[in-house]
């Protein structure tokens, strides 16, 4: 599943009066194809069939064809034109298959820079990302996306997001006041004040919203703990089968993995993130790579 081409310049499209298997072997058999050409999207009309080709060598620029294997017909093909698809990102590929042909087992992407590449048997593997929120988007969530958006050798991925509203953990312990890490954490509820740990406030009576680092931060700066409410993504993911990658201060440098589950920093650069993907697909799908 997944069958992703590692280089669009490794797909080449033809021109041919039928689609039937067997016109598709006689068609190909013995022309010469480009050393790099390993598949071909034949198109008759308006219809695609998808081919895997063998050469007698790719030593030469060109060497004649000597194995036709038909990887998808007419029926089980279908064409995306899309010029924000860019082929060479195997998530986008499987995005728009899922988006844009729903079904087709083959989908040939026409996209950025006029490259066309394809996705066989699209099946992006589900990846959960547990987030606190606001802000929105969530910033696990959107780096995410932002990795895979340019991800070349990370298999397609079908991201699901899963934002754990800070603002609702506050409201479930009511008090006047309190107390979150820094201003980017968010808002108290409606008619609470709110305080910031990171400006060191003058002590109050405050409930914590926090994680076990704002804890051990708050027990330094006042002696002392406070009321306190979790709000640390990896204490508040829920067990599922689906592979999760989820974030804790806890943890300062490099990814962890424990189960289906990789938690990375929660100042993780986008490589790191990019790694916690990548030990995750371990997990998911461990023997895919390009072709």
């Amino acid at each position: 599943m997944n069958l992703v081409p590692r280089r669009y310049r490794s797909v080449s499209v033809s021109e041919v009066s039928s689609l039937a298997p067997e016109a598709l072997r006689e068609h190909f058999l013995g022309r010469e194809a480009y050393r790099r050409t390993e598949f071909v999207v034949a198109r008759s009309g308006g219809d695609l069939a998808l081919v895997r080709v063998e050469k007698s060598s790719e030593e030469p620029l060109f060497s004649p064809i000597t194995e036709v294997q038909v990887l998808a017909g007419p029926e089980e093909c279908a064409l995306v034109e899309d010029p924000d698809v860019d082929t060479a990102i195997p998530t986008q590929l499987g995005r728009a298959a899922l988006d844009r042909a729903p079904g087709a087992r083959c989908v040939v992407v026409h996209g950025r820079y006029e490259h066309l590449s394809f996705i066989l048997d699209p099946a992006p593997i589900p990846v959960r990302v547990t987030e606190v929120a606001p802000p929105h988007p969530a910033k696990l969530v959107d780096q995410v996306r932002r990795v895979l958006d340019v991800a070349e050798d990370l298999p397609p991925i079908d991201l699901r997001p899963e934002e754990i509203d800070i603002v609702g953990l506050a409201a479930a312990r009511p008090s006047p006041r309190y107390l979150y890490p820094c201003r980017g954490a968010g808002v108290a509820p409606p008619g609470a004040e709110v305080a910031y740990l990171d400006q060191r406030p003058p002590k109050e009576d405050w409930v914590l919203v926090g994680c076990e680092r704002s804890a051990q931060i708050h027990r330094w700066f006042y002696g002392e703990d406070a009321p306190y409410v979790e709000m640390c993504p990896r204490e508040l993911t829920e067990p599922s089968e689906v592979p999760t990658l989820t974030k804790c201060c806890m943890l300062e440098f490099g990814v962890e993995r424990d189960g289906n589950v990789v938690v990375v920093p929660w100042g993780a650069s986008l490589e790191e993130i990019r790694e916690g993907l990548r030990v995750l697909m371990e997990v998911a799908e461990p023997a895919w790579e390009p072709v």
